[in-house]
């Protein structure tokens, strides 16, 4: 509020409007407090009705995101091109898991943001280092031909020298007394376009990467992305047929202070992950 805001809300200063102070009332020598008159009982009455209104509000305005999550007649969110409320609203997000991923979405744009939330995640953990947990995650997650497809690619990428790089042996193992970090926490979607069977989701992310121990190179380090997701309906789920990334949006970074490896790594071994859902 600005200082020209707060003279119009109290009415101005000086004339009828003038702003009047109240101060404590004093002793007997007290020439400010001498004067100042009874406050009424009424306004005591006006502020618990003011309370009153104000729960009463709060309460109505929380109560607006859901219904019941288990009826499948509930609002749905996620019109394309607006915000879209942060709360999971709803029928339930998933049925099913296929290991860590969940699967089994609602044949909808709420179940299309929810598979591309999930999606997200999968494709940023730790498991993408090693071959064989990659490649479940991608066949979960794509569709048979997108898959087979992309395999063969970030195969060739994630070569021994790389992962050398990023402090792992071959195997994409992280050295005895030290934590591999990668991890992606969304932060919204959007819908970009939806006809029913198709879907184009946006997921804005941050995440967690780098390598957390003594003698790392690489210490772990704040990312933000954000991921675009085609999809498909097939075979009763949302399937992935591509994807793209880019960096940010990234807000300016905050004043709290740099842990420890010690820190982090208890952090990240301890704090496990979760479903998200629109």
């Amino acid at each position: 509020m600005s200082p020209g805001d707060e003279h119009d809300s109290f009415g101005g200063v000086g004339g009828s409007g003038q702003t009047r102070t109240r101060l404590p009332e004093g002793n007997s020598g007290d020439v400010y407090g001498a004067g100042r008159r009874p406050v009424r009982s009424s306004r005591s009455l006006v502020t618990v009705v003011g309370v009153v209104v104000l729960l009463i509000g709060a309460i109505a305005l929380a109560n607006r995101g859901g219904g019941d999550p288990a009826d499948p007649s509930a609002p749905r969110s996620g019109t394309p091109g607006k915000a879209a409320p942060t709360a999971a609203t709803g029928v339930p997000p998933v049925t099913t898991r296929n290991g860590p991923i969940p699967t089994g979405y609602a044949h909808d744009e709420q179940g299309a943001q929810s598979a591309a939330t999930n999606y997200a995640v999968a494709l940023d953990s730790e498991e993408m280092v090693k071959a064989d947990s990659r490649h479940r995650i991608v066949d979960t997650i794509y569709t048979p031909e997108a898959a087979k497809r992309l395999k063969p690619h970030q195969d060739a990428a994630y070569t021994a020298d790389l992962l050398k790089l990023m402090g792992l042996d071959a195997d994409g193992n992280a050295p005895q007394g030290s934590v591999y970090v990668s991890r992606t926490i969304p932060i919204g979607t959007k819908v970009e376009s939806f006809d029913g069977n198709t879907a184009r989701v946006s997921v804005w992310c941050t995440g967690l990467t780098g390598m957390s121990g003594a003698d790392s190179t690489d210490p772990v380090r704040t990312t933000w992305k954000t991921r675009t997701f085609d999809l498909v309906w097939t075979n009763g789920d949302w399937k992935v047929t591509g994807d793209t990334e880019k960096k940010g949006p990234a807000p300016v970074p905050g004043d709290v202070a740099v842990s420890g490896t010690e820190d982090i790594s208890r952090a990240v071994t301890e704090f496990g992950g979760f479903t998200y859902a629109r």
